[in-house]
This record gives structure tokens, C-alpha cells and sequence, in this order.
């Protein structure tokens, strides 16, 4: 099977007679390759061909395998670029720091040829589905969706998180979920979790529930649509999901919230009422007459 001769594949590896491997079996499926001998060469070569996708080595002099991840992914030129650990460990404990440090495979060696090609054609294929996203979804969420459900502005502006946010504008009221959303943006979902709330001092799904929290407020204050009604159109799958978290946010139920915000209406209605009244009095009898 021949993939997109487009596709350019960068092969970090410190023993020449591996990378070359490498780099003949992807050659021979028709990808554009690039070798790097060491960690530093691979960043250089990383930023400077800004590949398809990154096949590393953990076990390297001078610079390892994660530091290598750690500074492609603080480079928002090359953050997002599928990334894929080879070793000759595969115990749990490095499977797991491979992959909580933003990994999005994990081979050992030796690898057959067959499971090496279908790694890639798994990141490949997933990267292509996060492309389509955009292409088919990017210029919706430029428009402003009703403004019943696009009130409030709620995401912080931070560019490196910008496909995130753009993400769950666009699908939260779909139910997504963290997964989700670190399928969409290329990233594990622990790496995404960690850079996050690095980042804006919440989770992903904290993120979510905000910006449904922020959809909810306008249809209980300005519609009368029901509580059930509003949780489905949010995402929720059972209205005491959405009343717990509602309560968590606000300190009241929906509908008690929703009660208070008429009150506080009503309120404002009768005072605009009374100063309109006394407008129009002072209009028949002049004042100092």
C-alpha cells in the first residue's frame, strides 16, 4: 500500500543503520523523508520542513526523546504535529510517560514493518480528520450562531489553544467530551488536560461545561423553553446532569435561578414604568408652576 507522496515524515534516530531503515521502508512507500541523527537536529529540521508527522527515539545522547517532544509542542509552529515515540522498552510505566508527555504512539523495537506503517496511517488518517474539521467547520464558528446561545464570550484568548476553543464552540451542544476533543486537535487526552489548565488554570471539560453554562443562562432568562428542553439542546443526555452542574456553577437550580432573573426583571420593568409615569407628569405640570 502507497501513501500521499506529499507526506513528509521526519525520522529522529542516533543509530545511522536504524534511521536508514526507517527512511527506505517510508521512501519505498512513497513518502518525502527526513533523517536527523540527534534530538537538536531534529528540532532544527522539525521547525525548518515543518513535517507531517515525527518518528522519534527515546533513548538519545545529549537530548532524549521527551525533550524533543517537550520543545516541538511549546512551538506553536510545530505543536500539533502527530508525534511517535520508538523504544526498546514497552514496560507500563515508560508507555504511560510516553504517552503523558504527549505522544500520540508509542512503538518498540524491533517493530514489524506492517505495525510501523499502520502507526502512521492511524496519526496520518487523524491528522487528515482534524484538517476536514477545519475546512468544514472554521467558517461557521466565524459567524455568530443565534444569539440565544452565543451571549456571553467565555474563552480566554490563547492562540496555541485556539483549535480547542473553536472545537467546543462549535459541537458542545453535540455532548463531547474530553476525548473528543483531543481526538479533533491531534493531542492524548492526558497531554491536552495538562497543557490546558496550565495555560488557563481549568480543564477541558471544565471548559466545556462553561460554555454550556453560558448558553444555559440566556434560554432560562429569555425563553420559555423547559428545563428538559434547554438540557437536550445543551448536550446533556438527563436533566439531573444539567441541574447539578448548574448548581454547581450558580448556587441554585435552573428553575429557582430562572425565577430569581423574572423577579429581577419584573423589578426593573416596574421601575422603568415609574420613571416613564413621572416623565410624563412632570410633561403636564411643568415644574415651579
Amino acid at each position: 500500500m502507497r501513501y500521499e507522496s506529499s507526506k513528509k515524515i521526519l525520522v529522529i534516530e542516533d543509530d545511522a543503520v536504524t534511521r536508514n531503515l526507517f527512511l527506505e521502508v517510508l521512501e519505498a512507500q512513497g513518502f518525502d523523508t527526513i533523517g536527523a541523527e540527534d534530538g537538536v537536529a531534529g528540532i532544527q529540521k522539525a521547525q525548518e520542513h515543518l513535517p507531517d508527522l515525527v518518528i522519534c527515539d527515546i533513548q538519545m545522547p545529549d537530548m532524549d526523546g521527551y525533550t524533543v517532544l517537550a520543545r516541538l509542542r511549546q512551538d506553536p509552529h510545530t505543536a500539533i504535529i502527530p508525534f511517535i515515540f520508538l523504544t526498546g522498552s514497552n514496560t507500563q510505566t515508560d508507555v504511560r510517560k510516553g504517552m503523558e508527555s504527549g505522544a500520540d504512539d508509542y512503538l518498540t523495537k524491533p517493530s514489524s514493518i506492517e505495525d510501523f506503517l499502520r502507526a502512521i496511517a492511524v496519526r496520518l488518517e487523524k491528522q487528515a480528520f482534524l484538517r476536514y474539521w477545519y475546512a468544514t467547520n472554521s467558517h461557521q464558528t466565524a459567524q455568530s450562531p443565534p444569539s440565544s446561545f452565543n451571549s456571553e464570550s467565555i474563552f480566554p484568548s490563547v492562540p496555541q489553544l485556539q483549535a480547542v476553543f473553536d472545537f467546543i464552540e462549535a459541537n458542545y451542544r453535540q455532548g463531547i467530551t474530553l476525548s473528543d476533543v483531543a481526538l479533533a486537535v491531534g493531542y492524548s487526552p492526558a497531554y491536552l488536560t495538562n497543557r490546558v489548565a496550565k495555560q488557563t488554570g481549568e480543564t477541558v471539560n471544565a471548559w466545556i461545561v462553561k460554555r454550556r453554562m453560558a448558553a444555559a443562562r440566556p434560554l432560562l432568562r429569555d425563553t420559555n423553553q423547559t428545563i428538559d428542553q434547554i438540557a437536550i439542546a445543551l448536550g446533556y443526555q438527563n436533566t439531573c446532569h444539567f441541574s447539578r452542574q448548574f448548581r454547581q456553577h450558580h448556587g441554585l437550580s435552573p428553575k429557582t435561578w430562572r425565577k430569581q432573573q423574572q423577579l429581577l426583571q419584573s423589578s426593573k420593568n416596574a421601575k422603568l414604568q415609574l420613571i416613564k409615569n413621572h416623565d410624563a407628569l412632570e410633561k403636564l405640570v411643568p415644574l415651579g408652576c
